[in-house]
């Protein structure tokens, strides 16, 4: 049996000052609420000595009583390698999203232990079973919301945090989702992921932690037999089973049910949404399209309906639909997880396991003096998140498949570009030709044809540049955009390379021209002359809206680093047989080649970014590099590597206090089902690594075994 991950310790200035942070923050808490907090009281051995307050942040742990909280604290009072110092006191904070209050257990040692629990004014309250039950449920969707996905980044995100498996065993699932159908129509109150405008009975923090639950775990029957039920009560649940029924392989009954529960509910753009993405996995685009058409028609201010139209457009190489489609998305402001916030600490302990040491995984140095070019720094693509990183991921997909000039030729012509707005503005009048609404153009599935002169040319009726610019969109106008990508510009090679890479990027990469967005063109058009009111030229084009005309920019600038990176590589290897050539070129720090890998996948080019992650291994050990390495062994099937690059993931992240992965125990359970559990067991211990390191890979293999994922028996 493997050991528990080593207790970090954050040392207080003040003693319980880390409460009294938790305490004023209780009121600010939106959704499922931060980590569980424990906080220890220590006194030195000597009779009155001195006493100090030392917390960490846990997440995983049963919350389904006071007894099982206070169950944790006991464990923490014994600690062999500290003889100095004993444990007086602790307090477990765990937040209940559902009531909006933080149940305490408080714990003497030696003496009683008192639960109560606290509202958003710092009120004490009694405890409840009900409240419990809540607390229990919110304690294991906080444990897959803030698991990290091998990549380190959760992990590196809040200091000192242990994570531990919520759900070890079917006796505990059992418990879960038992919870999960008593709570289920009160999921709404938990919030929703940042692509969801308002959520609702099926997009919710609670559906979204049970289907990750199910799909980690393939507990598949589990998860169809509690839609089922739920589906009695209330036929909105069909598009979650359908979800489950379509990943269980179990398309035949998914298509019948998705066929009752649209005809019962023709505007569920839940269920319409579902139809596409199945539709659109099987190759019948046309008939996503449809799908996805009235889903949009169902929800227009939900992103996900656009994004997903958008994408099967793309699939139908429609690449004027799929950016007019694009400028229609509704965009969210994204909202972080609640993220505990804790005063400046005296100092920070962050212990070991001997059974976690491994050379190669050490990277306590991995930033200290590694130095980043500035124009890697300032790629902003890398910061987006929520709303924002789909339309980026989509606009990248486009123009992977169509390339950068043609991309800019297509928004030309469906945009209204400065240049041309200026030109019109200023010119004679013309004939006012009638044109459709752009911004309805993707749902009709109509492509307006190019003209001979590069315009868009298309008879029917509708509303013209004017009536748009008269109905008040407004977007702020983009010159900022401009001066951001161009500020980005090196004026050094990257990190040694030559310096005619940076003009030879920038004469293959067109630098885009802009756009006009809407609150330009009506600013100007509440002063312009009445003679010139008429802009035949781009009658029909849609005014861009500034944050896709952000998007164009800083692909731009994405795409300019990209090919000097490239043109630097392809010089590099023509001039291998130069050893100072060939040196100065590669020598890039390993968060740089991390950088340059995130770059070629964003670019979907990945290929090239599992190079620039196995350069980025061969300076250091990097969770992230080695993450997306495995994201291409496994599509690639090469199973054995996989598992290496498993193992060494499993023994960092149990370095770092976190025992439990949901995207690496959904890798090891897909591996167990394509190799068998021998297989994969023999081939961890085939691998001349300490066996203490072994152990945390098997933890996980017995964990699929556990719940009797298919492989798991041979």
């Amino acid at each position: 049996m493997t050991v528990a991950p080593a207790v970090p310790e954050i040392v207080e200035e003040e003693i319980e000052s880390a409460i009294d942070s938790r305490n004023e923050a209780l009121a600010t808490l939106r959704e499922l609420g931060p980590p569980d907090l424990v906080h220890l009281v220590k006194q030195t051995v000597k009779s009155g000595g001195r006493q100090n307050g030392v917390y960490h942040h846990v997440t995983g742990i049963d919350a389904s009583s006071s007894a099982s909280l206070a169950a944790y604290v006991n464990t923490l009072t014994y600690a062999p390698s500290d003889k100095t110092q004993k444990v007086i006191s602790g307090l477990y904070c765990c937040y209940n999203a559902f009531s909006r209050l933080d149940m305490r257990v408080d714990v003497k040692i030696p003496g009683g232990v008192e639960s109560y629990c606290i509202d958003e004014r710092g009120d004490k309250r009694v405890t409840s079973d009900a409240l419990w039950l809540e607390t229990f449920l919110c304690g294991v969707l906080r444990a897959y919301s803030y698991a990290d996905d091998g990549s380190g980044d959760s992990i590196k995100k809040i200091i000192g945090v242990r994570r531990f498996d919520p759900i070890v065993n079917t006796e505990i699932e059992h418990k879960f989702l038992e919870a999960a159908e008593r709570l289920f129509f009160k999921g709404w109150q938990l919030g929703s992921d940042p692509e969801i405008q308002v959520p609702n009975l099926v997009s919710n923090h609670l559906t979204t932690g049970l289907m990750n639950y199910i799909h980690t775990t393939g507990r598949y029957a589990s998860g169809i037999n509690l839609f089922e039920k739920l589906r009695t009560r209330d036929m909105e649940v069909s598009s979650l089973l359908a979800r489950v029924l379509i990943s269980a392989d179990e398309e035949v009954q998914a298509v019948k049910l998705l066929h009752d529960a649209v005809n019962e509910l023709p505007m569920d753009y839940s269920l319409l949404n579902c139809q596409a993405g199945f539709c659109q996995s099987k190759g019948r685009l046309d008939w996503a399209l449809e799908c996805a058409k009235r889903s949009v028609t169902a929800a227009p201010s939900e992103f996900g309906t656009w994004a997903k139209l958008a994408e099967i457009y793309v699939g139908l190489e429609q690449w004027d639909l799929a950016l007019l489609t694009l400028n229609s998305c509704p965009m969210f402001t994204y909202q972080d997880k609640d993220a505990p916030r804790m005063p400046e600490p005296a100092r920070v302990m962050l212990p070991i396991l001997p059974e976690t040491m491994l050379d190669e995984l050490d990277d306590s140095q991995a930033y200290d003096n590694e130095l980043v070019h500035p124009s890697l720094r300032k790629l902003h693509a890398a910061s987006y998140k929520g709303t924002f990183l789909t339309a980026y991921s989509l606009l990248t997909l486009i123009t992977s498949k169509i390339g950068w000039d043609q991309l800019l030729k297509i928004r030309s012509q469906v945009f209204v570009m400065e240049e041309e707005y200026r030109s019109e503005k200023t010119g004679a009048p013309r004939q006012t030709s009638p044109s459709k609404n752009a911004s309805t153009t993707a749902l009709r599935g109509q492509s307006p044809s190019p003209g001979m002169n590069g315009k868009m040319i298309d008879p029917e009726d509708g509303e013209t540049l004017n009536e748009l610019v008269s109905d008040g969109e407004s977007i702020e106008h983009t010159h900022d955009t401009a001066s951001t990508a161009e500020t980005a510009v090196a004026e050094e090679p990257l990190n040694g390379g030559p310096d005619h890479a940076i003009m030879d990027a920038d004469k293959s990469i067109e630098k885009p021209e802009h756009t006009v967005t809407t609150e330009e063109a009506k600013a100007d058009n509440e002063d312009a002359d009445p003679s010139h009111n008429s802009y035949t030229h781009f009658h029909n084009k849609r005014l861009c809206e500034r944050w896709l005309d952000n998007l164009f920019m800083v692909l731009y600038e994405d795409l300019r680093i990209y090919t000097i990176w490239r043109t630097d590589m392809a010089r590099s290897a023509a001039d291998a047989s130069s050893p100072r050539t060939a040196k100065s070129s590669f020598n890039k720090s390993a968060e740089e080649w991390e950088i340059l890998g995130e770059l070629a996948d964003r670019l979907h080019h990945p290929v090239e970014a599992v190079e620039a992650y196995q350069h980025c291994l061969r300076v250091r050990f990097s969770p992230k590099a080695m993450r997306g390495v495995m994201g291409f062994y496994e599509k690639t099937a090469r199973h054995g590597d996989v598992l290496q690059a498993m193992i060494r993931l499993i023994a960092w992240q149990y370095r770092w206090y976190s025992e439990f992965s949901p995207d690496l125990l959904r890798t090891v359970r897909k591996l167990i089902e394509n190799e068998g559990a021998v297989k994969v067991r023999s081939i961890v211990q085939a691998t001349s690594l300490p066996q203490a390191v072994l152990d945390l890979t098997h933890r996980y293999v017995e964990l699929c075994a556990t719940f009797r994922s298919n492989g798991s028996d041979g």
